[in-house]
């Protein structure tokens, strides 16, 4: 059986371990807690990271990234210039958040930014007969009910972001 000085010595080695592990626990706290990403309005300078064109002011869908080591998110004019630049491979590594415009709760002239939506659960319409800041460009809706509806009132056909490649981007977005 232990003695009382064993005793003793366990329970203050254990109140020492419990102490010190609460102060190292307690190490970076001054740092402020984990912002969750929220997408930004555009504002009328704010020009498109792929072709530089300002933002505000064209018809359809716009996007947004937010990548590590910027401050600032990138803004993209339309959501064909969103994937052109989200589908490249440098761009996976840093990306934090990825925001499109919804189609289902805002118009196709001007995009209300209260609308945006996560771009990796949204879904998309190609080949439809809207044209967007840069020409045919991706329709994107938060329900994929609504981008069905789209699809049978304006052409094209739905998709899911992991479906949308480079190669539609670069060249299949057009009607027919």
């Amino acid at each position: 059986m232990p003695s009382r000085r064993h005793v003793l010595l366990g329970l203050g080695a254990f109140t020492f371990t419990s102490a010190f592990s609460s102060l190292l626990a307690g190490c970076g706290e001054d740092r402020p807690p984990a912002v969750a990403l929220r997408p930004v309005p555009i504002a009328a300078a704010d020009e498109c990271a792929v072709c530089g064109m300002q933002i505000r002011g064209f018809p359809g869908p716009k996007g947004e990234a937010h990548v590590s080591g910027r401050e600032a998110a990138l803004k993209f004019c339309s959501t064909r210039d969103f994937f052109a630049w989200v589908l490249q491979p440098e761009a996976g590594a840093s990306v934090q958040a990825l925001w499109v415009h919804d189609l289902g709760a805002t118009g196709w002239e001007q995009p209300d930014d209260a609308a945006f939506t996560d771009a990796r659960s949204a879904f998309y319409v190609i080949g439809h007969r809207r044209l967007g800041a840069m020409g045919p460009t991706l329709a994107s809706f938060r329900e994929r009910p609504a981008a069905e509806a789209f699809a049978a009132r304006e052409g094209g056909r739905v998709l899911a972001f992991l479906d949308v490649t480079v190669a539609l981007v670069a060249g299949g977005l057009e009607p027919g």
